[in-house]
Order: C-alpha cells, then structure tokens, then sequence
C-alpha cells in the first residue's frame, strides 16, 4: 500500500473513532482541531466516508457515525461472541453464577453473551440483548470505569434486578472494544479475582 493511502486510510480510521467517542456529533471544523488536520483534508475524507454510508451529517451540519457502520458491528458481533463464550462459560462453571459480556452502546450497556452456570439449582436468568444504562450495574461501571483509564473490578447490588448482586471487571487492552465480563447472582458475591482474570482472558483471546 502506497504510504499516501496508507495515511488516508488511517486518518478515515481516527475520523471514525471520535465519532464513536463523541455525544451529539461534531462540525467539520471540530473534526480538524481535534485530528490537528486541514479542513479540506477533512472534507475529503468526508466525502468518501458519506458516499460509503460511514458517516451521516445532520440538518445542523454536524457529523455523526452513519448506518454503514452497523453492517461491519453485526459482522463483528459474531466473532465476540465465539470468542467470550470459553471464557465465560469457564467463570460460570467457576463462580456459580450466570456470567456475561455487556458492550457499550453509546451510553448503553448490551449483554451479547450470556452463560449459565450448569451445576447450581438457581441462578440469575438474564439474557442476550438486555440492555440497560452504563450508570446501573457494575457492568455499565467497569465500562464507564475503561474509559476513564481505570482498573480494577466493580461491584453492584439491586441496580438492575432486586436481590440480584454483580460483579464486573473492563476488558482492557483492545483499542477498538469498550466492554466488560461480569457475573450476576442472587447469592453471596463471587471473589473479584475470578472475574477480573477472565477479563484478562478475554483480552488476550481478542488481541
């Protein structure tokens, strides 16, 4: 790849990453002070990513992530999964509680892996697709948690279910994730440890 296109498609990337950081979209003159580049540099790259349905403007101007990008996060979703179910069926099998992925959606939180744990006579059913804020849960607070740079697992007790107490830990180290493996029970809390190494663990399956 020639070192012109390979500096396009890495400036288009860093184009693409803070929109999904962003809240409410970004004018073209924001884009250029925060990615230190020209404006017609940025209104290239503009012009390419609209006509791939990568990046929307609204009636305002203002720019925010486009419906493309859901076909390459459906494509995406299938490899998490087949990568995080080992490894939270292992922590459910350990701890004795359903254990989860839970990914941010903007200022969502989204289970796309749910496992149960096979040996105990009751545990918390909760199931793919849930969704709730990242503000409630100790799921949404390892993420919130991630992306304020910090470590360590979270714990929570009747944010999302009454009784129900969780334990969460970030999946830290994969740039392009925003996520945490966590448990729920209606039990005793398992030990943070446990939770925090499958965290670990994922991270290292995803690098």
């Amino acid at each position: 790849m020639a070192a012109e296109s390979a500096q396009t498609l890495e400036r288009g990337l860093r184009l693409l990453r803070l929109l999904a950081e962003g809240r409410g979209g970004l004018t073209p003159t924001e884009l250029a002070k925060e990615l230190a580049l020209s404006r017609p540099v940025i209104y290239r790259l503009l012009t390419t990513l609209l006509q791939e349905g990568f990046v929307r403007r609204d009636t305002e101007g203002r720019v925010h992530l486009g419906f493309g990008m859901l076909a390459l996060a459906q494509a995406v979703q299938p490899l998490l999964r087949a990568a995080a179910l080992p490894v939270l069926r292992k922590l459910a099998e350990q701890v004795g509680a359903t254990a989860h992925l839970t990914v941010a959606e903007g200022d969502d939180g989204l289970a796309v892996a749910v496992v149960e744990p096979s040996w105990t006579t009751l545990h918390v059913a909760y199931r793919e697709g849930a969704r709730h804020p990242l503000s409630r849960g100790a799921a949404g607070q390892a993420i919130l948690a991630l992306r304020a740079g910090e470590s360590g697992y979270f714990v929570s007790e009747g944010q999302l279910q009454e009784g129900a107490r969780g334990v969460a830990a970030p999946v830290v180290g994969v740039p392009w994730l925003e996520a945490s493996v966590g448990v729920v029970t209606f039990g005793p809390l398992p030990d943070g440890d446990n939770v925090l190494d499958a965290a670990v663990e994922l991270a290292a399956a995803l690098a």
